[in-house]
């Protein structure tokens, strides 16, 4: 592994903004960036004269540092071994990086993330009182929505980066995602209906009267029947039993218990369609799940002008074997994978390390995670 050091010389010439303009030419920047390709490479010396101005490009066989990310506290105290390599499946992480949970590497750190969850409510503190090195970033992480994340406006303008399943994050990490299959992998979809008996299922634990959610499944019950599961109806299922329980079901509805910009979680990318039903979806707005979900698999609260539209939709597509297998094409092309949530967002962390912002500090973490992103 190699580091390049730039040196500049320039001619004397008539135009003292000579130099200036053509430090910022476009053609001396696709320069730079072809002699960084090249340095990547371990290209050894070269120099390139550009115009008047010669910029001298030197290799030196010298060691980098490697870039050290070091995870504060661990999110609600999770038991995740990060010792060896905990990225395991992310193979085109930069191998110059490092994740540790060593405090006493704070001055060293490029990146130090803390969760919200521990920083928000008091548990964990946060390293104001020490030096902070020049450079180094601090990472904020969450998963959960602003609804449950606290007053931000304490955190204004100390973090650098976002962890957060938001698309305009720094670091986006998701509760799932949809992947493209192989060609090889592609492939007639089979039919799903035979082993359904229930109509629309839900399971839900923590249940809020004034949520949404609430809301309109009380309208929906009133309607079509709606077998709900979970703690809240003490009815709980255990984790071998979920999948195989909403599998029976023609529906299951994918409520989250708050509505913000990209706030899906594993109600949609795992019980779901990991169980194959058809999830009915209330939570982001239709073109943020539309943005990250397969083509064609949701119904969403919002597609209908009111809840006796959706309960007499859901009873027709049920009845009609085509149409309803229409919602399961996408599995012919696509593949849907469930993400390991904070330890993902620190390998991706470790993924986009040289490509991470130098100079950027969120002067409103609380206006961020609560914007709509609407024009």
């Amino acid at each position: 592994m190699h580091v390049f050091r730039m040196e500049e010389t320039c001619v004397p010439e008539e135009n003292p903004h000579r130099h200036e303009d053509i430090m910022q030419s476009p053609h001396r920047k696709a320069v730079i960036h072809d002699l960084r390709t090249r340095h990547a490479l371990g290209t050894a010396r070269r120099t390139v004269t550009i115009s008047r101005l010669t910029t001298r490009f030197i290799f030196e066989s010298k060691p980098l540092k490697p870039g050290t990310i070091l995870m504060w506290h661990r999110p609600f105290s999770s038991s995740y071994d990060l010792s060896g390599d905990p990225c395991p499946g992310h193979h085109n992480r930069t191998p110059l990086c490092i994740v540790t949970e060593d405090k006493s590497l704070l001055p060293q750190a490029d990146v130090v993330v803390f969760h919200n969850r521990e920083i928000a409510n008091g548990g964990v503190k946060l390293p104001l009182s020490l030096p902070r090195p020049l450079g180094q970033r601090w990472a904020w992480l969450s998963l959960e929505s602003p609804a449950n994340n606290g007053d931000l406006r304490k955190f204004a303008n100390i973090f650098n980066l976002t962890i957060n399943y938001r698309r305009d994050a720094d670091i986006r990490t998701t509760y799932g995602e949809r992947v493209a299959k192989e060609i090889e992998e592609q492939g007639p979809v089979q039919n799903v209906t035979h082993q359904k008996t229930f109509l629309a299922c839900w399971v839900v634990s923590n249940y809020n009267p004034s949520h949404r959610r609430s809301q309109v499944y009380k309208e929906l019950k009133a309607i079509i029947p709606v077998n709900v599961f979970g703690k809240w109806t003490k009815n709980p299922l255990s984790s071998e039993a979920l999948l195989p329980t909403i599998s029976r079901c023609y529906f299951y509805l994918a409520f989250e218990n708050s509505e913000f910009k990209d706030y899906i979680t594993e109600k949609l990318w795992k019980n779901a369609y990991m169980s194959g039903a058809v999830p009915v979806v209330l939570g982001a707005s239709i073109k943020d799940y539309e943005a990250v979900a397969p083509p064609h698999s949701f119904i969403h609260v919002d597609q209908f002008a009111s809840v006796k539209e959706l309960a007499e939709y859901l009873v027709e597509l049920a009845g009609d074997q085509k149409r309803y297998d229409e919602y399961f094409q996408w599995k012919a092309k696509w593949n849907v994978k469930l993400r390991n949530n904070w330890l993902d967002g620190l390998c991706k962390l470790c993924s986009l390390y040289d490509h991470l912002p130098t100079n950027k500090v969120y002067g409103d973490l609380e206006a961020w995670q609560r914007d709509t992103g609407a024009a």
